[in-house]
């Protein structure tokens, strides 16, 4: 994994996500997931890109389960772009990594 996105938890959510002073991407995803591997380099990629602009997060689903209950995640891959504090885009499914960077734009 590139050392531009963190791995989080239920834990330091508040304090890694929704503290945060610029939008956070949290893909949230499990090691089984095919589609979750197959978005991994494009999360990663735009990671190195938005450097210092947007923060890239990871969130395990089955090692953190009450941060996707709290948020409604029903299927992975399923990327929730935060700002303030509150969700302003949510991405479910492999997507292209143009769309993904759509939603990453706005939010800047």
């Amino acid at each position: 994994m590139a050392g531009d996105v963190i791995n989080i938890s239920d834990s330091d959510f508040q304090k890694q996500v929704l503290d945060s002073q610029q939008p956070v991407l949290v893909d949230f995803w499990a090691t089984w997931c095919a589609p979750c591997r197959a978005i991994a380099p494009s999360v990663e990629a735009l990671s190195a890109q938005y450097k210092g602009q947007v923060t890239f997060a990871k969130m395990d689903i089955d090692a953190n389960q009450d941060t996707p209950q709290q948020f409604g995640i029903r299927s992975i891959p399923t990327l929730l772009l935060f700002k303030g504090g509150k969700v302003v885009e949510q991405i479910v499914g492999a997507v292209p990594k143009s769309r993904i960077e759509d939603a990453i734009r706005k939010s800047l």
